[in-house]
């Protein structure tokens, strides 16, 4: 069966409940490899959107959820006009806000761990987006 141009236009939808335990990363990753297959992308933003979904699940469980494994992770993912594919990582945490992290690039914050993700975050996808005071964070990457 030959591929047709409607072929190129099939909306990928997912979603995934998962517990809040750093356990899940496994789960995210596997996922994320499903996808590389299904929609062929390169190998620099494979390595961009695990890296950076990663990091928004790893900040969930630790920082949103609080390591509280009765809490849960939600995770969507999209693909829309053909080439963006939208990574949604919500958590039920207190929310925080994203503006008033410090630059862990700045001097005076090199020793510092905090922020480092976010940052990552920021830099790997092609748009980044919070919601919700926080507990949303809506990756977009160009595939």
């Amino acid at each position: 069966m030959n591929s047709s141009n409607a072929d190129m236009h099939q909306v990928l939808y997912k979603q995934l409940e998962l517990e809040s335990r750093p356990e899940v990363i496994r789960a995210i990753e596997a996922v994320i490899d499903e996808l590389r297959q299904e929609l062929e992308f390169k190998d620099d933003v494979y390595g961009n959107v695990m890296i950076a979904v990663t990091e928004a699940i790893n900040n969930a469980v630790f920082h949103g959820n609080k390591g509280d494994s009765s809490r849960r992770i939600f995770v969507d993912f999209e693909t829309y006009n053909q080439y963006r594919l939208l990574v949604r990582v919500r958590d039920e945490g207190d929310g925080f806000d994203p503006d008033a992290l410090a630059d862990p690039t700045a001097p005076e914050n090199i020793g510092n761990i905090g922020g480092r993700g976010v940052f990552l975050m920021r830099h790997l996808s092609d748009e980044l987006i919070f919601r919700d005071q926080g507990r949303v964070v809506e990756l977009i990457f160009n595939i």
